[in-house]
This record gives structure tokens, sequence and C-alpha cells, in this order.
């Protein structure tokens, strides 16, 4: 069945910066987008960034310029370098794909912004 695992979450000062990685597996990766979502305590859940196949990319109007989304296919990842970190960034960042089986979901990492 299709796993997405995420990792790379944690504490962070405002302005700095973290690396979500996100591992899958059970389905053709290459051939799938893979996004990025985020929610905040009380808030609804929040698309980030995606990557499809053909490595287009789109961003949020609030990270844009700041996060960068990527995909290696070899190692069947997608990544999100975030950058110039802000408190209001602070959610859990889950991992999404939506394949023939129909869309699936990671557990989700925790970023913090906070000093």
């Amino acid at each position: 069945q299709v796993q997405l695992v995420e990792s790379g979450g944690g504490l962070v000062q405002p302005g700095g910066s973290l690396r979500l990685s996100c591992a899958a597996s059970g389905f053709t990766f290459n051939i799938y987008a893979m996004s990025w979502y985020r929610q905040a305590p009380g808030k609804e859940r929040e698309l980030v960034a995606t990557i499809t196949s053909a490595l287009s990319t789109n961003y949020a109007t609030s990270v844009k310029g700041r996060f960068t989304i990527s995909r290696d296919n070899a190692k069947n990842t997608v990544y999100l370098q975030m950058n110039s970190l802000k408190p209001e960034d602070t959610a859990v960042y889950l991992c999404y794909t939506s394949t023939w089986r129909g869309g699936s979901w990671g557990q989700g990492t925790q970023v913090t912004v906070s000093s």
C-alpha cells in the first residue's frame, strides 16, 4: 500500500531553516505529483507546495520565495527546504499524493518556529 513517512521537523528560531523529507513507497513515485500541506492548531489544512512529475512547482503565496520543494526520484523522496522561517509557519507538515489508489497522507512532522 502507499506509505508516506515525513521527517525533519523540529524547533527552530525565527529566521532559521529546516529541511523536511518525505519517503514514499508502495507506488511508482516518479509519475505522480507530490505535495506538502500544513495544519496549524485551530486552522484549516493549507496546501504549501506541489511538485509534478515534470518538476513543475507551485507554492502558496505565504511561502513563495522562502520555501523550495524538490524531489529525488532515485530515492523516492520529496523535500521541502524552508528558509527564513516565521512563527506563523508553525504547524504540522504533511506529505500528500494522489495515485490510482486515491489520496494518501503521511503522519506529519511538527515544525515549531519560536524564540
